[in-house]
């Protein structure tokens, strides 16, 4: 049976548009199955999927978007807010929530919060909810006290809101790596190689994740029984350059200091640098860790021995939370609890920390 009809009447003809029936009968199968697929709808078996989805290209059936975001009040659309994309940490984030959301289904809606205040975050609050988004991540950093306001917002939103790389807060979904597990990885490290002065070039402390790091640098000293000394620690703004700045300081302040961890590769880079004008080896004179694991970082010199975060990972987690909320809210029987997930990091170790 011919499914679809070309009339060549002349070479203008336009082909009928195909029907979700053409393919629900072509694929064996009734149409809320081809519309459970279209929706990424998990309750479909893998090799039904399969075969509908073979059916939807062979046959170029295209779905209309606006009717299914009106019969089902979607708009597969999830709203998106960042800031800091200069910086290795949320770009990559924001790689890993595209890379997912395109998986699901989902166009990503991109807004960019500048500042930290009140009247800025429920501006683009609002400029999302008018897009009608079915869910939104916030992939703003915890900077002070930015998001307090929307905290006592959400119970109040009407789609789903995820947030990443925040202090765990109660009935809140919150994902982030630990930034403090991460500091005391680096520290420990260090300290196993046969280091003992030991200094911090830290992040700026009105984010939450800098404070993080610098906690797990200080409960690593703790632990082996050595003093924790504010003159051993400089506040960068994660700049090469603050992270130069950074080493010149803390070498006069702590002429004895013989390891530096800096919390994210680009400060370690200027570091690097800086002790390298000093005429120091690294790490024979000094060793040095940073933080993230950049792809730049193994091609410092000597290679930096850094602390990966799944950046990509955590983006992804945050689009499969956001979709697991949204799925629940379409369904009034269904619930989803708010999740604390924790990513660990990992030490990657290589020559700039390895004493000989």
């Amino acid at each position: 049976m011919a499914v679809r009809k070309v009339h060549q009447v002349s070479h203008s003809a336009v082909r009928e548009r195909v029907t979700i029936d053409q393919v629900a009968r072509n694929a064996g199968v009734s149409r809320q199955t081809v519309s459970r697929v279209v929706n990424n709808h998990p309750s479909v078996a893998p090799n039904t999927r399969l075969r509908v989805q073979k059916v939807i290209s062979r046959l170029g059936y295209h779905p209309n978007a606006l009717a299914r975001s009106l019969v089902r009040r979607r708009s597969h659309t999830l709203g998106v807010v960042a800031t800091g994309l200069e910086y290795y940490g949320p770009s990559g984030t924001l790689v890993g929530i595209e890379h997912r959301a395109t998986e699901l289904g989902y166009s990503i809606a991109l807004k960019l919060l500048h500042r930290p205040q009140v009247d800025d975050v429920a501006q683009v609050l609002n400029s999302l909810l008018s897009l009608q988004v079915d869910g939104i991540i916030w992939a703003v950093p915890e900077i002070g006290a930015n998001r307090t306001w929307l905290q006592k917002k959400t119970p109040d939103l009407p789609v789903p809101i995820v947030f990443l790389s925040m202090h765990p807060s109660d009935n809140l979904p919150v994902l982030s790596v630990d930034n403090r597990a991460g500091g005391r990885l680096a520290t420990d490290h260090l300290l196993a190689q046969g280091y003992r002065h030991l200094g911090l070039i830290t992040g700026p402390l009105d984010w939450w994740e800098a404070q993080e790091r610098k906690c797990g640098w200080e409960e690593a000293l703790r632990n082996a029984g050595l003093e924790v000394e504010e003159h051993q620690v400089f506040e960068g703004d994660w700049t090469a350059s603050s992270g130069q700045r950074g080493f010149c300081l803390l070498s006069d302040q702590v002429p004895e200091m013989d390891a530096l961890f800096a919390c994210n590769d680009q400060m370690a880079l200027g570091a690097l640098q800086a002790s390298r004008g000093r005429g120091l080896r690294v790490p024979v004179d000094l060793g040095i860790v940073g933080f993230d694991d950049i792809p730049e970082s193994a091609f410092f010199w000597p290679p930096l021995t850094t602390v990966r975060q799944e950046l990509r990972q955590l983006g992804g987690m945050a689009v499969d939370q956001v979709s697991r909320m949204i799925a629940a809210s379409l369904e009034e029987s269904a619930q989803c609890q708010p999740e604390m997930i924790w990513l660990a990091p990992r030490l990657i170790v290589r020559g700039s920390s390895v004493h000989r």
